[in-house]
């Protein structure tokens, strides 16, 4: 597998970029090739610093002088910026050079640049990235995450088909799971828009749609995906990794308090250890931006090294399980009345 990395994007870049490049080339042996795209003099220069063997036949860099920084508008800056390590490492996958594309920078630009160069898959109007959370029985996906705040109806229909597409082939899950996220788990419950996309959903074949969720059941629920807009969907995240950061920094300070609660953490620390390993982003690496014709894994902003080696792993193993033509398969079955807007 040939992997695209945009090494200058992220908050920390391009730094840990490199350091998930060397971790990447050394466990993943299916990683033919890795593309390391950004400015040549600073990536060598970060390459000697962590020890990256520049003439290791299975990575290069490719020359990109330009970067589009984290709050740059999205569209707009891949239009402008031809150049830059988001559209030239999309560029890659586009040209059939490089079969998976990743990036922790920005979002916006990166979903921009995906549906601008790669264009959506047959049947597919509007791309979702589906981030995974962790819940008691496994990993529970929310689709969309941000790439579509403005939804419709038919667009949440494709992204349950996708969805349970990527749980079923990638993630291995026999009968992938699909709820609706609303404001009770009551039928009725719901906006027009809500309402609207659970009578689609009850009537699309190929889904094992459970009905409609709330905030509790993400981590509480046998559940795979859960589908939202895109707006809803980037709130959820992050304020749920807002939340886990609080408490996390709750804990600390009270366990502080006393010696002997410090004595009874220190008994606890492979729960701890095990907790934080569960819970963290990192774990996951990155998600995929699922409904374009190429794969496209976005890391999260914050990525530290091991983020990104783990999110070159998603990207080999979403290439492996050939899940874009999983998806055009699933979405041909899809009738047509399932993609016809009422509202």
């Amino acid at each position: 597998m040939k992997v695209a990395l945009d090494a200058m994007g992220g908050d920390h870049a391009p730094q840990i970029n490199i350091v998930g490049a060397v971790q990447a080339l050394k466990n993943y042996k299916k990683l033919s090739h890795l593309y390391l795209v950004g400015d040549e003099g600073i990536l060598k220069t970060e390459a000697a610093k962590h020890q990256l063997d520049l003439n290791d036949p299975r990575v290069s860099i490719v020359h990109a002088p330009e970067v589009i920084g984290m709050a740059e508008p999205g569209a707009k800056s891949v239009r402008r910026k031809k150049l830059s390590s988001i559209s030239i490492a999309m560029d890659l996958v586009k040209d059939g050079i490089a079969d998976a594309f990743v990036s922790a920078g920005n979002t916006g630009a990166a979903v921009a640049a995906a549906t601008l160069k790669l264009r959506c898959l047959k049947g597919v109007d509007r791309a979702g990235i589906a981030s995974p959370l962790p819940n008691e029985h496994g990993i529970c996906n929310i689709l969309d995450a941000g790439a579509n705040p403005e939804a419709k109806p038919e667009h949440l229909v494709a992204y349950a088909i996708m969805g349970s597409a990527y749980a079923k082939y990638v993630l291995g899950v026999e009968q992938p799971k699909v709820g609706l996220m609303s404001n009770g788990e009551e039928d009725e419950k719901g906006t027009t828009f809500t309402k609207e996309t659970f009578k689609r959903l009850k009537e699309t074949p190929g889904i094992h749609f459970i009905g409609n969720v709330e905030g509790h059941d993400l981590f509480e629920t046998q559940l795979d995906i859960v589908l939202c807009d895109g707006f809803v969907g980037n709130i959820v995240l992050k304020s749920v990794e807002a939340t886990a950061k609080a408490v996390s920094k709750w804990l600390k300070t009270e366990i502080k308090e006393t010696p002997l609660r410090m004595a009874g953490a220190i008994l606890a620390q492979g729960a701890f250890k095990a907790l934080k390993e569960k819970s963290s982003y990192e774990t996951y690496g990155g998600s995929p931006l699922l409904g374009v014709n190429g794969v496209v894994i976005i890391a999260h902003g914050s990525s530290t090294g091991i983020a990104v080696q783990n999110a070159i792993r998603v990207a080999v193993e979403t290439v492996e399980h050939k899940i874009n033509p999983r998806i055009e398969e699933a979405m041909a079955m899809l009738p047509s009345t399932a993609v016809v807007s009422e509202i």
